[in-house]
């Protein structure tokens, strides 16, 4: 019991060599590598940042011909950083476990590596250091082929409201949905004030659900139509026929790099979320979009009924 919890505080190299195997396998390790990174579920942790601490040893097979000094043929130091970066850049993330298990996935995507130990810590939360430490097996990640998902290029459409009372809507609808692409919806708030906040990020979240009610009421007119706010049911939704309507507040206050545009200019935030999903083209329908948007428009006046 006494050589468990030493282990379990100690660096993880040791928990790799008092858990090796007969197979002789050589180790690279990275130490206290500290980020600065927005991270967090509670609300007291988003639109700040804080300090997280990564220790990583990863075992690799021995090379089986000399090195000759060559840094192509080992697996770099390098590798086990830019996964961190990667998996950083990528969205925001909640947990810290979230944030080991993707870095040991993407490291046993290298040829080499056979085990990764991912200990991940924050480092402002309180006195000490609160954290989690996970050890995966090559054996246990996807291979490298099975991660690499299929574009899907939804077809993206966005709804004003004054196409969403149309009678053309189910109409629209139907056109859509027998072009045999995926198909998002998005929409902007109602026609109603909303309410004034007189801090910024408040603001935000207040317009960003005018939206979402918005949604509501547009899954409302048709039962084909479902809210979605998730990147992973979105993935879901659009391989499996599912018309969706975005609710934004999730994916846009998650984003790494989100939007400028403010809820309120709901077509440059459509737009933006058109580009984030590899849309090819966003239908308007009854609204003028954005000139600088960084996908293709086609805007329709809702007085016309075939798109």
């Amino acid at each position: 019991m006494a050589s468990e919890i030493r282990l379990a505080f100690s660096h993880p190299s040791e928990r790799s060599e008092a858990t090796a195997t007969d197979a002789p396998l050589d180790r690279i390790s990275v130490r206290d590598h500290t980020v600065d990174v927005e991270i967090g579920a509670f609300q007291a942790e988003r639109g700040v940042t804080q300090r997280i601490s990564f220790n990583v040893v990863v075992e690799v097979r021995p090379l089986t011909g000399p090195i000759d000094d060559d840094v192509d043929r080992i697996l770099s130091y390098d590798k086990v950083t830019e996964a961190i970066a990667y998996e950083l850049a990528d969205e925001r993330l909640n947990l810290l476990e979230t944030v080991a298990e993707r870095v040991a996935d993407r490291i046993l995507l290298e040829p080499q590596a056979v085990r990764a130990f991912v200990r991940v810590e924050k480092l402002d939360r309180g006195p000490g250091a609160l954290g989690v430490e996970i050890v995966r097996s090559r054996d246990h990640v996807k291979p490298a082929e099975a991660l690499i998902e299929e574009v899907m290029h939804p077809e993206l459409v966005y709804l004003s409201n004054a196409a969403i009372a149309s009678p053309f809507l189910k109409g629209w609808i139907d056109q859509l949905e027998a072009l045999g692409r995926p198909l998002i919806c998005c929409v902007g708030p109602a026609d109603v004030a909303a309410p004034q906040a007189s801090h910024p990020l408040a603001q935000r979240r207040i317009d960003l659900l005018a939206i979402e009610q918005n949604a509501w009421v547009l899954a409302g007119c048709d039962a084909r139509c479902k809210v979605v706010d998730t990147r992973t049911e979105l993935d879901w939704a659009m391989r499996n026929g599912q018309i969706c309507v975005w609710a934004p507040s999730k994916i846009v206050l998650d984003a790494v790099d989100g939007p400028s545009a403010k809820g309120a200019d709901a077509v440059a935030l459509a737009s933006w979320f058109a580009a984030t999903f590899d849309a090819r083209e966003m239908l308007v329908i009854g609204e003028d979009g954005p000139t600088d948007a960084p996908v293709a428009l086609r805007s329709v006046p809702v007085t016309q009924a075939e798109l």
